[in-house]
């Protein structure tokens, strides 16, 4: 059974940071890329970042570039996404998911082209 499995979210001050963990199990992990998502309370799904480790692509949203780092541990089958500089306006539930195909900066943020997700995990960022 495909299952990921998302950690690390609470609430913190603007300004703090906060890692999230997305740990997956069910599928070999080396041939999944993983995209972060985050959706606010009233406001549609947004692509957050996107690691594909089988070709050395990440990719982020313009609004946390410079802030947020997405990395991968392929020996613990898990990819993390570290958070700096948070702001309010990160406030959301953020999900992980995982994929087969290599997505490129004009599709890795679209929901669709993801085949598993997670449960979610909250974070709120108080000003």
């Amino acid at each position: 059974e495909v299952q990921l499995v998302e950690s690390g979210g609470g609430l913190v001050q603007a300004g703090g940071s906060l890692r999230l963990s997305c740990a997956a199990s069910g599928f070999t992990f080396g041939d999944y890329a993983i995209g972060w998502f985050r959706q606010a309370p009233g406001k549609g799904r947004e692509g957050v970042s996107y690691i594909g480790s089988r070709w050395g692509v990440t990719y982020y949203a313009g609004s946390v570039k410079g802030r947020f780092t997405i990395t991968s541990d392929n020996a613990k089958n898990t990819v993390y996404l570290q958070m700096n500089s948070l702001k309010p306006e990160d406030t959301a539930v953020y999900y992980c998911a995982a994929t087969t195909k290599r997505l490129y900066s004009y599709t890795w943020y679209r929901g669709v082209q993801y085949d598993y997700w997670g449960q979610g995990t909250q974070v709120t960022v108080s000003s």
